[in-house]
């Protein structure tokens, strides 16, 4: 069987790693080789790239082209060194954000021409789409109030951007998921972390078929 490749997307604090974990141990359970990894990261160059990205003082003040191209260059080193590989063997990748998020992180939300969004993430990419992407909604304001409970540490660059900001980044997301509903499935993030467990099994039991 071909691997299956699923990502999770969603903005600030929708419980998106929790349901990540829960997902993977179920997969687990019923005999699947699973590789969980998150975006920027996954790799040691990712996971440089996403420290610059989110905490690194000298990431301050950077240009929406520098973001956009910092976040696609992660996005090409973990394509070819982890998530292609492991579906070539059959297995499956779970990912915290992938190529959707910048669409709307950078595309919606810092107003770059989505055109050029969209050629950026396709030379990252190359032909690679997620065959189920969970897209977890949830209020930014109680997204963030969840992300300030729950940090124990200062939020980081994304995070400390206005709520207008994520307020479009919501939109955004919304919007491309109605575009693409037959790859997304939108959730409540409002839900009991059980409720949103079996609503994303059994989204992603028929995709193992």
């Amino acid at each position: 069987m071909p691997g299956r490749f699923i990502t999770f997307e969603g903005g600030e604090g929708c419980g998106k790693s929790t349901q990540i974990e829960r997902l993977a141990n179920r997969l687990r359970a019923e005999g699947h080789t699973v590789h969980q990894t998150r975006e920027p990261g996954g790799t040691r160059l990712g996971e440089a790239i996403r420290n610059l990205l989110q905490h690194d003082e000298a990431g301050h003040g950077m240009c929406p082209e520098t973001e956009l191209l910092l976040f696609t260059a992660a996005r090409a080193q973990i394509v070819r060194e982890l998530i292609t590989p492991a579906l070539e063997r059959g297995e499956i990748v779970l990912c915290d954000r992938f190529a959707d998020s910048t669409t709307v992180y950078q595309g919606v939300a810092r107003s770059i021409d989505p055109i050029e969004v969209a050629a950026v993430n396709q030379f990252a990419c190359g032909a690679l789409m997620p065959d189920l992407t969970v897209l977890i909604d949830l209020d930014p304001e109680i997204g963030l109030q969840r992300a300030r409970d729950n940090r124990g540490a200062p939020l980081d660059r994304m995070e400390q951007e206005a709520l207008a900001f994520h307020q479009q980044v919501r939109r955004g997301y919304l919007e491309l998921a109605q575009v693409d509903n037959e790859r997304f499935t939108i959730l409540d993030g409002t839900k009991e972390i059980e409720a949103l467990e079996k609503e994303i099994w059994n989204a992603v039991e028929p995709k193992l078929s």
